[in-house]
This record gives structure tokens, C-alpha cells and sequence, in this order.
């Protein structure tokens, strides 16, 4: 994708990630490297009696991680970028809880895009994730990335 193609696709939904699985291995590895061991994710006994979701659930920040597996599946490479850097969130909403077992996706739109500096763009990402088979998105989120390009 070239520059001038990025900047036609300011404000319009683009890209859209293929599915990724929530299971219960991918909960426990986040669990164990987070430090989050709260029993809704990592209990399913306990979770299915217990919670109000009937059983375990992913933790929040770990659909907020998955954003770089979703966004390398569903953005196009760019010619010229030496690397991408996460510069940050404006805003992070979880918006409802992702089931063990579920799969998620991405979608992502263009809202910002600033190139003030030769070699560098500041890209803003309105992103939002869904679970299949869900009403409402499951995350909402306001990504900022930064692409070093080549001399």
C-alpha cells in the first residue's frame, strides 16, 4: 500500500482481521505472564458457578493484545517502513466480556494519519473487536502507531 492510497483510506472501514481463538490455554499463558490470576479466568469450575458468565472469560487486556496479531492479518504492508512502533491508546472501552471458546476479530478504519515528518507517520486507528455471533462489539479502541520509513 502506498502513501497516497493510506491517505484515501482516512475515515472509511478498511480492514477486517480473520478470526482468533479464546481458549482456555490462550487465557491461562495471559493469566501467568500478567500476574491476573482472578479465578473468572483461570477457574472454570469456579467460573461456571460462580461468575455471572457462566464460565471462564478472557481478560480484558488480553483481547487489547491481540490488536498486533489482528492488525498484521488484516492491514496491508507498506514498501518503505522500516519498523512500527505502538505509540499508544486515546481511549480503551471494554464493552463486554469474551467467553472461553469464542473467536474474535478486528476491524479497523483509518481516522487520522499525520506525516508532518518526512520519515515518520502518526497513524490514529479506530478500532473495534467483535466475538462471532456477538450483538455488540467487545472492545473499543482509539490505537496510535508510528511508522519509521526508510531513508
Amino acid at each position: 500500500m502506498t502513501l497516497a492510497e493510506l491517505r484515501k483510506a482516512v475515515g472509511r472501514e478498511m480492514w477486517v482481521s480473520r478470526w482468533f481463538e479464546v481458549d482456555q490455554a490462550l487465557i491461562d499463558r495471559h493469566a501467568e505472564s500478567s500476574g491476573d490470576n482472578q479465578f473468572i479466568h483461570v477457574d472454570p469450575a469456579r467460573a461456571k458457578v460462580e461468575s455471572p458468565f457462566g464460565g471462564t472469560i478472557a481478560h480484558g487486556f488480553l483481547t487489547l493484545s491481540l490488536l498486533p496479531a489482528m492488525s498484521n492479518d488484516a492491514l496491508p504492508p507498506r514498501a518503505g517502513v522500516r519498523m512500527t512502533l505502538d505509540y499508544g491508546f486515546d481511549r480503551v472501552r471494554f464493552l463486554a466480556p469474551v467467553r472461553c471458546g469464542s473467536r474474535v476479530r478486528g476491524r479497523f478504519s483509518l481516522t487520522h494519519l499525520d506525516d508532518q515528518t518526512p520519515a515518520e507517520l502518526t497513524l490514529t486507528w479506530s478500532v473495534t473487536v467483535e466475538v462471532e455471533g456477538g450483538l455488540k462489539p467487545v472492545l473499543a479502541a482509539t490505537w496510535i502507531t508510528r511508522q519509521y520509513l526508510e531513508d
